[in-house]
């Protein structure tokens, strides 16, 4: 029999989903390999036999993406299945090029053939663009679904950058947990504002596992989309931020258009900080594309802890790595708070390790703020380096986690947090509500 030669081009997460849907059983498909893109340090590595299935009892290699073409040719590949979230709409169509004069057929893969099932009632919260503010408003949902007694399973986009056969399948209930799993620093920043909370986390690689476990401990799944990507799981209730900071993006990226058109609820979120212009040309781009969703406005209050007087003082600011990396944005909530404090922002360029360096090479439209990378032990020291290196009288750090707790900080730091609020008009609670009450009806 002749087998379609296929390669799943990904970032460790949606790739690893779509093959276990569609492809692990399929004998009629060969998966040669996973290309990586976006994340540090996760090429190189072998997806294993246990996840790959029995038709792959060597599992399936995962390369680096620049060397796509040259497997296409040696590997004599059929088809390209992208499988990676927020570019650009020409960025998608840039890596098709490449396919397509390979001779591949590219594709990409709906949510209707690689969303699951669930029986129980979903929720899902998704963007058009990482740093829109998924993670404060599934907080938000998850203490109004609590208060109404319901149990809830917060389902999150996977993050998986170690061992992917430990981390099949994940469940986080306690910070022992995350130390028990080696998280990394962005996995925290996920998890560790959940489990505050005192919501329990799931995630992992195989999300029909994932799921079965969380539906067996829940009365609601709550979905915490990751990126700009369409939900794993089907939703009854999809809500969907877009960001005014950034018009136009909610057009223009991939797949942030397609959760735009999914949304049953938009929320125009940072409502209080958007210029009057960008939020009017925000949501006309909603309404003209989603005309039937229901549009609500949110605001991203940021508040800084502590009685340390920054006013003058010279300050490195810390802020959340994927929003400021492959999210695009040059800076984020601790810089705001940082300048309406009166401190004078000190660029961490001058004082970067080497792994900091490159990172500040591959994304030049960083601000003068430090991302807090840590995607594994080497990264992360990089980044305790860099902040001991720094001549400044304190740190802003805007990251969820307690990046004091992780790390050694012979400086001050000063956390900066923000959460989701509602800005007036119609009501995301509200719709909460219906929904809720539609479960009793139910």
């Amino acid at each position: 029999m002749q087998r379609t030669r296929i390669v799943i081009m990904g970032a460790a997460g949606r790739d690893f989903h779509n093959y276990i849907v569609v492809y692990r059983d399929d004998a009629h498909v060969e998966v040669v390999a996973f290309t990586a893109a976006q994340i540090s340090g996760i090429a190189g590595r072998t997806y294993p036999p246990s996840l790959a299935g029995p038709h792959y009892p060597k599992g399936i290699p995962i390369v680096e993406e620049a060397a796509l073409e040259a497997i296409c040719r040696d590997q004599q590949v059929d088809q390209v299945v992208f499988a990676y979230s927020d570019l650009p709409h020409i960025e998608v169509m840039h890596r098709a090029s490449r396919v397509l004069a390979g001779g591949a057929d590219f594709l990409l893969l709906g949510p209707q053939r690689t969303m699951l099932k669930s029986h129980l009632p979903v929720i899902a919260v998704s963007a058009v663009r990482t740093g829109c503010g998924k993670s404060q408003t599934a907080r938000w949902l998850s203490r109004l679904l609590c208060d109404k007694g319901l149990r809830v399973a917060v389902v999150r986009h996977p993050m998986p950058y170690g061992d992917l056969e430990r981390e099949a399948v994940q469940r986080f209930a306690s910070r022992a947990d995350l130390d028990a799993a080696d998280c990394t620093v962005e996995e925290r920043e996920e998890y560790e504002p959940h489990l505050a909370c005192g919501n329990t986390v799931y995630a992992g690689v195989d999300y029909a596992r994932i799921l079965k476990l969380a539906e067996g401990e829940a009365d609601i799944i709550l979905w915490d989309g990751g990126n700009n990507d369409f939900p794993f799981i089907r939703p009854d209730l999809h809500i969907v931020l877009v960001d005014p900071l950034r018009p136009g993006h909610e057009i223009s990226y991939h797949p942030g258009e397609t959760v735009l058109r999914m949304a049953d609820v938009v929320v125009l979120a940072k409502s209080d900080v958007a210029a009057a212009e960008d939020l009017q040309r925000t949501a006309a781009n909603v309404r003209r594309i989603n005309p039937d969703a229901a549009l609500v406005q949110a605001a991203s209050p940021i508040s800084l802890e502590g009685k340390f007087e920054l006013q003058g003082r010279r300050v490195l600011v810390v802020e959340d790595g994927p929003t400021t990396t492959h999210g695009g944005m040059a800076y984020g909530a601790g810089y705001v708070a940082a300048k309406r404090a009166g401190a004078h922002i000190i660029d961490p360029r001058p004082y970067a390790a080497p792994e900091i360096a490159e990172v500040y090479a591959q994304y030049p439209h960083i601000g003068p703020i430090l991302p807090a990378m840590g995607y594994s032990h080497q990264q992360l020291q990089a980044l305790r380096q860099t902040l001991e290196r720094a001549e400044v009288d304190a740190i802003v750090c805007a990251t969820p986690i307690d990046l004091a707790a992780l790390i050694p900080i012979s400086k001050p730091v000063i956390r900066a947090r923000y959460e989701f609020a509602e800005a007036g008009g119609a009501s995301l609670s509200a719709i909460i509500e219906r929904f809720v009450a539609g479960l009793a009806k139910g």
